[in-house]
């Protein structure tokens, strides 16, 4: 990818810093003489020596990745409360486990749906995370309907309820509808008329806008995203990077 000239000129000065890092002078206060002889000057020398601009390139993605880190550690531990103990959302798991993992989810999601297998196992076989589920509805009124649909089923017959329910949407195949929801729950054995009267409950309101206001803190725009207190994992990762997040966040900790 060919670098904007905005980095182009961070990289540079990132450069003369390496090149000589007492030097501190006013490039406006040069002669148009020694302003040409300057550039002249780095221009030979980044000809001669290029792999000094790409280390400053390196320097410079660093310390951009750094200082998104540190951004996004500060705006979710300003969210603490909203992210990690919210009474609304569902908590599996192991719900005194060590470290918590939130996801932001949508059921019709195909990197989501992805994802579970290796979510679940990993929960099964570490055996001490808290895990999180955020309902986040982004791919249409059909997502919006999944969605409310789980959350009524929490409110009317539980959390047990919800996570059956909510394993059986992650790998259904059917086209979500009012249909293929009834069918599942029923095939789970769950009331479908219990979860329905409780469809348009306010509380399902709050949960959705409520995800919806800390995705829009957090800059969440896709699922699945992963939250942990250092902070987020985006997109359908490897297990094992996965992993490798939560054991760097066991040893901060």
């Amino acid at each position: 990818m060919t670098p904007s000239p905005k980095s182009l000129i961070l990289a540079l000065g990132l450069t003369l810093g390496a090149l000589n890092p007492a030097a501190a002078f006013d490039i406006d206060a040069m002669s148009e003489t020694e302003r040409a002889a300057f550039r002249a000057e780095i221009r030979a020398y980044l000809l001669d020596n290029p792999e000094v601009l790409m280390e400053a390139f390196d320097i410079l993605d660093e310390r951009q990745a750094a200082a998104e880190a540190q951004a996004e550690s500060q705006i979710i531990a300003a969210n603490s409360d909203a992210i990690f103990a919210s009474p609304y959302d569902y908590v599996g798991g192991n719900p005194e486990g060590d470290v918590t993992l939130v996801e932001f989810l949508d059921y019709r999601c195909g990197y989501c749906k992805r994802a579970f297998p290796d979510i679940e196992a990993m929960l099964e076989a570490d055996g001490n995370i808290r895990f999180i589920v955020k309902e986040f509805p982004i791919l249409g009124d059909a997502s919006l309907l999944a969605s409310r649909y789980a959350i009524a089923a929490k409110i009317a017959l539980g959390d047990e309820a919800y996570r059956a329910l909510h394993d059986a949407m992650m790998v259904m195949r059917a086209e979500v509808s009012e249909g293929s929801l009834q069918a599942t729950a029923e095939g789970l054995g769950l009331d479908h008329a219990a979860i329905v009267a409780e469809i348009n409950n306010p509380q399902i309101d709050a949960t959705i806008s409520l995800n919806y206001e800390l995705a829009r803190a957090l800059n969440i725009s896709g699922t699945p995203t992963f939250v942990l207190e250092t902070g987020l994992l985006r997109g359908a990762l490897p297990r094992d990077q996965i992993e490798a997040a939560i054991a760097a966040e066991r040893s901060a900790n």
